[in-house]
This record gives structure tokens, sequence and C-alpha cells, in this order.
């Protein structure tokens, strides 16, 4: 086994140490190159160094800047620090050096997101849509742009599309749910938290946004069912008295309405 296999089985057997110092062993002899210094960069990222983790991705974008995994692992260190512009920069560059890498754009897209650059994450993916039509992801992001920005039938639509591609997934239902009760669309927010439930039984968000509807609707009984199944779920002790005082209520006033 060569001394780069060697380094390679220990960073995959998770011994970053080991790999950290075979790899900088091979750079102490000159043998410098874009994918080991990548390497280097993940053992530093791995053992939480990361400054040198830093200078060590930065060094393999300057031998070779067109490998974007390379830009992806850098932009992972900027997303866990928080460093939005550094990784907004970042990627601009990966972007200007590989524009057809649409894994680019899309962290591009989520680093304007968690910045508050909505209106720039919202051009990022409407680009990728435009090259990727089935990326359900941008739909995704996109679903969720748009119902942060307050734009709820636009949310919903995207999420709509995510489902063309990817169904049975209680979290779609949720936001859909979600960007549909925003819209006061309440009989299909109503039957995507359902569908939700019927993908995972244990969700329990979906739970309580049925019941508060099936509430609003004067479904008493319907509403008092799904907060009791809620109930039997895995909640906060506060929620489940907070929850037990409100069937009380409800059921109360099925009483003074008889």
């Amino acid at each position: 086994m060569t001394k780069i296999e060697d380094a390679l089985e220990s960073f995959k057997n998770k011994d970053y140490e080991h790999a950290l110092d075979l790899f900088s062993s091979i750079v102490e002899k000159g043998e410098e190159s874009a994918e080991i210094h990548n390497n280097i960069g993940l053992c530093y990222y791995n053992l939480g160094n990361m400054e040198k983790a830093e200078d060590n991705f930065l060094k393999a974008i300057k031998l070779n800047p067109k490998l974007p995994q390379i830009y992806v692992n850098l932009a992972d260190l900027y997303y866990k620090t928080k460093d939005f512009d550094s990784g907004i920069q970042l990627l601009s560059q990966g972007i200007y050096e590989m524009p057809d890498e649409m894994v680019l754009a899309h962290y591009l897209a989520r680093f304007y997101m968690e910045d508050a650059r909505l209106d720039l994450a919202i051009d990022e993916l409407e680009k990728i849509l435009e090259k990727q039509p089935e990326n359900y992801d941008a739909y995704y992001d996109l679903g969720k742009v748009h119902f942060e920005l307050g734009n709820y039938a636009l949310a919903a639509e995207n999420f709509e599309n995510v489902l063309e591609f990817k169904n049975n997934n209680e979290w779609i239902y949720y936001y859909l749910g979600q960007a549909y009760e925003a819209n006061d669309e309440i009989d299909k927010a109503l039957s995507n938290f359902l569908k939700a439930i019927a993908y995972n039984d244990s969700f329990h968000p979906a739970y309580k946004k049925a019941a508060i509807l099936f509430l609003a609707r004067e479904d008493y009984d319907d509403a008092i069912e799904y907060f009791e199944s809620y109930l039997d779920l895995n909640i906060p002790e506060d929620e489940k008295n907070n929850i037990k005082t409100l069937i009380e209520r409800i059921k109360k006033k099925q009483e003074n309405e008889r």
C-alpha cells in the first residue's frame, strides 16, 4: 500500500490524526496537489481546527480552481462558522470558474437565504430551475423563500412541484399545509396535514395543526380526536398540560351547545 493509499484508508476509517500525518509528509516531500491539500483541509475540519482547514482548502483552490468539491468543502466550513460573506464570495468565484456547476449555485442560494438576501436567493434558484427543471431541492428552497416573503401562493406552488418528484414526505406535506393555511385555503391545508400524518403517524406537528383547523371549522369531535392523538406523542410536559386544558374547554363548549 502506498502512503497516499494508507492516508486515504485512515481517513475512511476516521483516523484523522494519522491521515493528517501521512498527507502532511507527502506535502513535505514536495508532492503538492489540490487533492492532497483538500484532504488535509478535511482532516483539520474533522479535528475541529477550522483555521488550518480553511488555509488548506484555499491552497487547494489556488492549485486547481476548477475542482467543485473543494468549494463545497470550504463552503460547508463557512456555513458552519456562519461566515456568510466569505461563503458568498467563495461560491461566486467558483461559479465564475465553473458556470455549469449547479451545485455551487445551489450552495450560493442557501447562503443568500441564511444571510436574508432573499431576492438574490430567488434569482439563483430560478437560474438553477431553468437548467434543471426537475431539481426538487431547488423547488423546496424556493418554496421556503416565498413563504418567508409572504408569497404563500407561490410557496404552495413550489412545494407542489416538489411532490411531483418526491412524494410521501411528511415535511413537504407539512410545509405545503402551512402555505395553504397562510393563503387561507383551509381545506387544502387540512388535507396536507392529514397526508403528513398518514405517511408518518408519529409526526406530531401535523396532529396539532390538523386539530387546530378542525377546531376553527367547529368540527369539535375531530379536533378532540387529533388533540388526544397529539397527547400520545413525544411532546413537552408543559405542552401536554396546555392541550389537556384546551380539550376540556372544547368539551365544555360542546355540552353548553347541546
